[in-house]
């Protein structure tokens, strides 16, 4: 059975932010040492990957498995410690490979839907 667009009318923006998230997540420690809050909390401001904070947690635990960020508990003025994440160097490798092969895709991808927008190719 064909799927319809009533079926799940969002279903293909999640699967499209999902796609983007390793990539938000990288460049969200490209200069900091974050906790899952503070990653979750730039992800919002700076771009539209609103995520539930079990949502993250699965993706850094992969990340660090897989040697691209390295994490380590630190204890807060609060009372309660906060795990920070941060890039390893292949981390940073991985990261740039990811946005220069990103910003060649969108671009092509771009000119491909301009026509959909009323836009003409340049």
């Amino acid at each position: 059975m064909a799927r319809t667009e009533t079926a799940d009318p969002e279903n293909w923006e999640k699967q499209i932010r999902k796609g983007w998230l390793e990539l938000a997540i990288l460049a969200s420690l490209r200069d900091d040492r974050l906790y899952g809050l503070e990653i979750l909390r730039r992800l919002e401001t700076h771009s539209d990957l609103v995520l539930a904070e079990g949502t993250i947690y699965p993706i850094l635990n992969r990340l660090k498995r897989d040697g691209l960020i390295d994490s380590r508990w630190v204890e807060s003025e609060t009372g309660h410690p906060r795990k920070y994440y941060w890039l390893t160097a292949p981390g940073r490798r991985r990261a740039v490979v990811m946005a220069r092969y990103a910003s060649t895709f969108l671009d092509r991808i771009a000119a491909l839907i301009a026509p959909l927008l009323g836009k003409e190719e340049k």
